[in-house]
């Protein structure tokens, strides 16, 4: 985040910076429900082929755990990257 951002956030009320900081935990909770329910939607596409028993096939196990594992590592290595890319560009832009 912007240094002067951070700043601007030390001078506000505390009233506000609660506000500001419950209004963060709501968009996070958000984007954890969206990214859980993305990582549900694409393994059960991919993955579930019948509906004939009531608990998953062994290659239908094994599948959801790869694709399971496959989202979380290309999740992970996405997030990395952009915080290098932020990185470098307030390296780059410094203020």
């Amino acid at each position: 985040m912007d240094k002067t951002i951070l700043g601007e956030l030390d001078s506000l009320p505390e009233e506000d910076k609660l506000r500001l900081s419950a209004f963060v935990d709501r968009l996070q909770a958000r984007d954890s429900l969206r990214l859980y329910n993305s990582l549900v939607e694409r393994c059960f596409i991919d993955c579930i082929d019948s509906f004939y028993r009531k608990s998953l096939g062994k290659q239908e196990e094994r599948c959801v755990l790869h694709c399971a594992e496959k989202f979380l590592k290309v999740s992970a290595y996405v997030g990395i990257r952009l915080a290098e890319l932020n990185q470098a560009e307030q390296q780059s832009n410094p203020r």
